[in-house]
């Protein structure tokens, strides 16, 4: 069967990638097309266009590049009209997808829908389009299904793929030692204006915990001088392309909130979710963002399982206070270590590759 899969970011291609194998391994026949990036081409898919080519960020961003916007858009259907798949397969990237299923539904297409976007945090609305121009939708968090139930749609729940993206981190990659002594992560996010708010306040933990090695995960689309700058001379160490690594051998992180919040406690390591924003910004968010945390791990166990340092709370002395708890063998850490365990569990012990690419087959084969 014809499968035609767009992804439009890195971590939609990690997950992609995975995806392509399973396709392959259930469906020996399987013809992949795909937007994407190198880990789907590798998998086995051909690949139309890079997600290097499609990702813009920001308001200004997006207007600048309207024009190619409408011209990817264009050529995509164009595309897919030619190869005339099976099924189509959106993996999240909500704000070109969502108009490709629109149109795809229209053209009689089957459309799939693999990580929903998080139209429980914002934008519900959204659902209704969702129920209109998605025929399966394919979700990673376990409260996503009650969400969509809410809404009279039946959404199926295949697991977290970033599970099986650390077990076998864990199972197959050995670690590379960076320090001799015991290390703390720093993962202040990826985009420069986070980085920038963020970092200095994580820094000032270097001269409190003088015993550990301090070692930031660069991100890969920001320069070292961005780093440099806020590190100065203080003994802190800069990796890059070794989150994973890192984190293998850590005693505690300081992580800003997003999908790093969930990969750290996945690999164990206890953790405090930092987030500082623009005032107005933050205001504004709470206004239009409907949920009780930040941090995935707390939204998908439905409690505080990790300590969230929100805006004037990222303080030195909050910071320095709950890191000490974590480097300490405390009830509250054993807690903790016990409900990560229990996240494990409940995002899936299954490979959600492999759910995810039964659906799809049993889909395109009805």
């Amino acid at each position: 069967m014809r499968y035609y899969i767009i992804a439009g970011e890195a971590s939609g291609d990690l997950h992609g990638g995975n995806l392509v194998r399973e396709l392959h391994r259930q469906d020996e026949a399987a013809d992949v097309r795909c937007w994407g990036g190198d880990k789907m081409q590798a998998a086995g898919a051909t690949l139309v266009k890079h997600y290097r080519d499609l990702a813009f960020m920001g308001f200004v961003e997006v207007i600048k590049h309207l024009r190619t916007i409408f011209r990817n858009i264009d050529f995509c259907k164009k595309d897919i009209l030619a190869y005339k798949p099976d099924v189509l397969v959106l993996v999240d990237y909500p704000g070109f997808n969502m108009r490709i299923a629109q149109w795809a539904k229209q053209q009689g297409i089957k459309v799939v829908y693999y990580i929903s976007p998080q139209v429980w945090a914002w934008k519900e609305n959204r659902v209704k389009k969702i129920k209109r121009d998605v025929d399966k939708m394919l979700v990673i968090l376990p409260f996503e299904v009650d969400f969509y139930k809410k809404w009279q749609y039946d959404a199926t729940y295949v697991g977290h793929p970033l599970v099986e993206v650390v077990r076998a981190e864990k199972e197959s990659v050995p670690v590379k030692k960076l320090s001799d002594k015991p290390v703390i992560a720093l993962l202040p996010g990826s985009r420069k204006q986070e980085i920038n708010i963020k970092l200095p306040v994580m820094l000032t933990m270097v001269q409190h915990f003088p015993e550990y090695q301090f070692v930031v995960a660069g991100a890969p689309s920001q320069p070292d001088i961005l780093y440099q700058e806020l590190i100065g001379n203080a003994q802190v160490m800069l990796v890059r392309n070794e989150t994973y690594n890192l984190l293998k051998q850590s005693s505690a992180a300081l992580v800003t909130s997003g999908t790093a919040t969930l990969e750290t406690a996945l690999f164990g390591v206890p953790q405090v979710v930092c987030y500082k924003g623009n005032p107005i910004s933050y205001w504004l968010a709470t206004k239009l963002i409907k949920v009780k945390y930040i941090s995935l791990v707390n939204l998908i166990m439905d409690k505080p399982v990790v300590t969230e340092l929100i805006q004037h709370e990222l303080n030195e002395q909050r910071l320095k206070q709950e890191l000490e708890a974590l480097l300490q063998e405390t009830d509250t850490k054993k807690q903790l270590l016990q409900d990560y365990d229990t996240l494990w569990h409940k995002l899936g012990d299954s490979p959600a590759s492999q759910r995810a690419a039964t659906e799809i087959i049993a889909l395109a084969s009805d």
